[in-house]
């Protein structure tokens, strides 16, 4: 799964590695530099509106009027294309979020233990959305969920459950209006970045309270106890 990651780049740093034309975006909607970004916050938000590349402030978390139960986070890639709640957002509400890396826990000791994982060769990571589009409709219900596909080889110790990363190329076919259902259920089987494109490593358990922020949360740590 996923449910905190570190979105702390700048939109040059991120926009960089996806965007063919240069997107009319005149502001950051939302700080920058946020190392601890949680569910139920507002998150910035790639998309394609009119033909054009978007960066809107959306909420993650998606629980539409009917819906009884806490927002939902994530959306399994196995069932996205068939479940009733996730087909129509596959097809007109994809999305990727910029990120440099994700947080999962992972019990050590009796105690749950965070990690770190992102990128080997440090680019960025594009992670699969989909939500209620139009993304600028500012809606505090329903907004985004993050993909998420099985871990597979080593990934798999930390958790059985991670975020579907996609190639630049790959994400930025994903967020295409004109691209159908059929070929984003493509690239979801074929696109995805595989385990050995990362690296993990234990950080401080002070990642687990949302309100800590700082570089110091994606670091390295020997002795966590």
């Amino acid at each position: 799964m996923c449910g905190r990651f570190a979105q702390a780049g700048t939109r040059e740093e991120y926009l960089s590695l996806i965007a063919e034309e240069s997107p009319d975006i005149p502001y950051d909607p939302v700080p920058i530099g946020r190392y601890n970004v949680a569910p139920g916050t507002k998150v910035l938000l790639l998309n394609e509106r009119d033909g054009k590349l978007q960066l809107d402030p959306v909420y993650w978390g998606y629980a539409p009027a009917w819906w009884d139960k806490p927002p939902l986070i994530n959306a399994r890639s196995e069932t996205a294309a068939t479940s009733r709640m996730f087909r129509p957002l596959l097809e007109h509400g994809r999305a990727v979020v910029p990120a440099d890396g994700w947080f999962e826990w992972k019990k050590e000791d009796g105690k749950k233990q965070p990690y770190f994982i992102h990128r080997k060769d440090g680019q960025p990571i594009y992670m699969a959305a989909i939500g209620r589009a139009p993304f600028d409709h500012g809606d505090e219900h329903e907004g985004f969920m993050i993909v998420t596909a099985v871990a597979g080889n080593g990934l798999v110790d930390i958790h059985d459950r991670r975020p579907m990363v996609l190639t630049p190329a790959a994400a930025r076919d994903w967020m295409r209006q004109r691209v159908t259902r059929q070929e984003a259920e493509d690239i979801m089987r074929d696109e995805m970045l595989p385990p050995d494109a990362f690296i993990w490593y234990p950080v401080s358990r002070m990642v687990g309270n949302i309100r800590n922020q700082g570089e110091n949360l994606i670091q390295p740590v020997q002795d966590n106890r």
